[in-house]
């Protein structure tokens, strides 16, 4: 069975063409694949940051959307046609985070679309376990944000988040701002912290109180908001030096620290505020299966202005120009591939 499939070949580029897709293994399911968000990680697969891990063969994305095309041998409680996202996870099951009932942070864990052949194809073939079935009248390019949002779910989680509390989120891109969605429907008081002018008005149209660490110092305002007290929550988001100096220093007395950004370098941490005010460091990786369902319930709530949200949708052939788009141009929310034809 051929179909088309966008594959990364190293320096900058991907080729789109025709593959072949074998019928789904045994525990397999098959899919159609509907759309596929680009993300950060994907761009930095793109600029080659990741070749070691990743090839010059290899089909990325995860952030997906679509329909079951068939299942394989054993797969039970799934059949063809159903709206389905996949997280892509995929764990050992027996090694001592498996074992202690943490499958997402497995010693040996694969991420599909980064370890394995990932969304931005036609036809793609997953492990049954990962497979999410959605509400039928969820809008298929609404649910590829299903998987973003689990992280966010899953990092509001880790930092129990409770009503009334001031939360600073770290970086107002993509996760940041769904992060930031995510503990405001928790009942916390949200304040962003982003340096782009463009994610900045986007923040303060969906209802945030926005600041700017360029023009002001962001930890004494937010102390000052709070009456002296600082952020009951943290969430570092920016993967930069400037916003690790800011969670230590906005943080309240027992404050919690949520650290979501993957940094490329070791970031000079202020140790000693951890010990002047008590502070937790909650570190805080993907989701669990409980977060996806979560996810899709806000989902579905509309607690995401997806409309919004989605900057913009191309096609699978246009993946290239969509990609060096990106990396020109960072004020892009979520850019979205249609992958699937006649979706």
């Amino acid at each position: 069975m051929t179909h088309q499939a966008a594959v990364y070949r190293g320096d900058k580029t991907f080729s789109v063409g025709t593959a072949t897709c074998d019928a789904p293994g045994p525990g397999q399911v098959q899919i159609d694949v509907a759309y596929c968000g680009i993300c950060g990680t994907d761009l930095h697969i793109y600029l080659g940051h990741m070749d070691a891990r990743v090839g010059f063969e290899r089909t990325i994305g995860h952030e997906m959307s679509g329909r079951i095309a068939a299942v394989g041998e054993g797969v039970t409680g799934l059949a063809a046609g159903q709206p389905i996202v996949v997280r892509p996870l995929d764990h050992c099951g027996d090694c001592p985070a498996c074992n202690a009932g943490h499958e997402h942070i497995c010693h040996n864990l694969k991420f599909i679309g980064i370890d394995s052949d990932g969304a931005f194809q036609q036809k793609w073939n997953v492990p049954a376990h990962t497979i999410h079935v959605l509400p039928e009248e969820l809008d298929l390019s609404h649910a590829a944000l299903i998987e973003p949002l689990a992280v966010a779910v899953h990092d509001v989680d880790r930092a129990q988040v409770k009503p009334g509390e001031d939360v600073l989120v770290i970086g107002g891109g993509p996760i940041g701002m769904l992060v930031a969605m995510v503990a405001r429907e928790a009942g916390a008081n949200v304040v962003i912290s982003e340096i782009n002018e463009n994610r900045l008005a986007f923040a303060q149209k969906i209802g945030f109180e926005t600041m700017n660490p360029k023009v002001s110092d962001v930890a004494k305002a937010m102390h000052e908001r709070t009456g002296g007290k600082g952020a009951d929550v943290v969430f570092e988001v920016s993967g930069s030096q400037p916003g690790v100096d800011l969670m230590t220093a906005a943080a309240a007395t027992r404050g919690r620290i949520v650290m979501v950004a993957i940094h490329a370098s070791k970031p000079q941490i202020d140790m000693f505020q951890f010990f002047w005010r008590e502070l937790e460091l909650i570190g805080a990786r993907v989701y669990r299966p409980e977060d996806y369902v979560g996810a899709m319930a806000l989902l579905a709530k509309g607690v995401v202005d997806c409309e919004a949200f989605i900057t913009d949708i191309q096609g699978l052939d246009d993946i290239q120009a969509a990609f060096e788009s990106l990396t020109q141009n960072p004020n892009a929310m979520k850019s979205m591939i249609r992958v699937g034809e006649g979706v």
